[in-house]
């Protein structure tokens, strides 16, 4: 591309310079000759006056007092009535610019001058053209070689900024060119790169989610499984199998839920449910492991409470606070139901050492962990939770009580029937 710049910007001037030079150079020989013709002419008529002024005054004419009238490359010849004719110079051969005045008593005086002198003062001028054509193809050039290493350059940009979005780097430039045409392009492919950054941090949300979320119900599934190769009892296959196919609805729902959750975070499926439902659902899902660790998983507070939210969302926040006790927390985990105005609220509390107080205000992020773990967990539980309308706190540190808020569904009661107390 530089080249093709380069050859066509250098041929335009060439042209330009062959057709206005060329002609510039006919004018300008036209110019001198006629410029040295009417010097000679001017010449011969003022020296035909000065012998006429001469002839009439009675006055003495010859070569030596006339000789300052005549340029020093030029050669005059006076012919007198009667006399001899009178030379001034030396007589040019060859070529010549010759011009004879008429005196007005008879005389002639012819001026020559060689043709040579024209010449060489066109030559000069033809020399100081070609000079002038030789400094504008030079800069032609000069400018040409600019030009194309300001349009090439960002191309090659461009092509490399695209090459990084094909291999995988979607990193934006931000690089301008002062080209309208070439901006324009540049902010298409910063544009192209950050909304694929997006996508790939999207995906890659995706893969760490749905590998942190699936982790516990396949868990518990395979734990269900394992229960039902070790009994030979039909009552307790089948019931293992019921709860089985349960934590496979459960699971789906959760891998609906992800695949929603990543498309718009702001997408819910909220509808009105039974808190209880969900809570003893984690219950009886959570205790074996429970147990298995020696500890003691519990509820407590007000019963019956509707919510409107996302039943499979509640129950993957409320899985993973009970997870995050069982690896990090100590003792009995309670969870207790209680209302604040026009939310249900569902605290889930341990007997551990808590939060540092410096990871307090930080335990929702990504990436963030007091215990070398992914620090994933919280983060998606807070992202589920705001899907629906709702919120997760940290409401004390020390022992670590986090809260649940959601929207809490008014429950219609028969005429004269008081309502339930609420615990605060």
């Amino acid at each position: 591309m530089r080249r093709r710049l380069i050859n066509s910007t250098l041929a335009v001037v060439l042209v330009v310079i062959a057709v206005f030079g060329v002609s510039l150079v006919i004018v300008e020989t036209r110019t001198v000759s006629t410029g040295a013709q009417e010097r000679v002419n001017s010449e011969a008529v003022r020296l035909a006056s000065i012998v006429d002024g001469r002839i009439i005054g009675h006055e003495r004419i010859s070569a030596e007092i006339l000789a300052d009238q005549v340029g020093d490359e030029r050669y005059a010849r006076i012919d007198l009535p009667d006399q001899a004719p009178i030379e001034i110079g030396t007589q040019p051969t060859g070529d010549v610019i010759r011009y004879t005045a008429d005196g007005g008593e008879g005389e002639k005086v012819t001026v020559e001058e060689s043709r040579s002198a024209v010449t060489r003062e066109v030559a000069r001028t033809l020399l100081i053209i070609a000079a002038v054509a030789l400094l504008a193809v030079i800069a032609a050039v000069l400018l040409a070689v600019r030009q194309a290493n300001r349009l090439a350059s960002p191309l090659t940009d461009l092509a490399e900024t695209a090459e990084r979005l094909g291999s995988g780097d979607p990193r934006p430039r931000h690089k301008r060119y002062g080209v309208p045409e070439l901006d324009r392009v540049a902010d298409v492919l910063d544009g192209s790169a950050e909304r694929i950054a997006r996508m790939l941090t999207a995906e890659r949300r995706l893969a760490a989610d749905a590998s942190h979320q699936l982790r516990t119900p396949l868990t518990a599934l395979s734990m269900r499984l394992e229960e039902i190769t070790l009994t030979d009892d039909p009552d307790t296959v089948k019931e293992e199998a019921t709860i089985a196919l349960a934590q496979v609805e459960r699971l789906t729902d959760v891998v609906e839920r992800l695949l929603t959750n990543s498309r718009d975070p702001r997408t819910g499926s909220a509808v009105t449910f039974d808190l209880d439902e969900v809570i003893q659902q984690q219950l009886a899902e959570w205790r074996p492991a429970y147990r298995s660790a020696g500890r003691a998983i519990v509820s407590s507070g007000k019963r019956h409470l509707r919510a409107v939210a996302t039943p499979g969302a509640v129950a993957q926040v409320l899985a993973a606070l009970i997870e995050n006790s069982l690896m990090h927390g100590g003792g009995t985990v309670a969870l207790r139901t209680r209302v604040i105005g026009n939310q249900a609220v569902i605290e889930v509390t341990d007997e551990g050492q808590g939060v540092p107080a410096d990871l307090g205000a930080r335990i929702f992020e990504r990436a963030i962990s007091g215990h070398n773990s992914t620090g994933i967990g919280l983060a998606v539980a807070r992202d589920l939770a705001e899907a629906d309308g709702g919120r997760l706190e940290m409401l004390q540190t020390q022992p670590p009580v986090f809260g649940l808020f959601l929207s809490r569904s008014p429950v219609k009661r028969p005429m004269g029937e008081a309502p339930e107390p609420t615990i605060r």
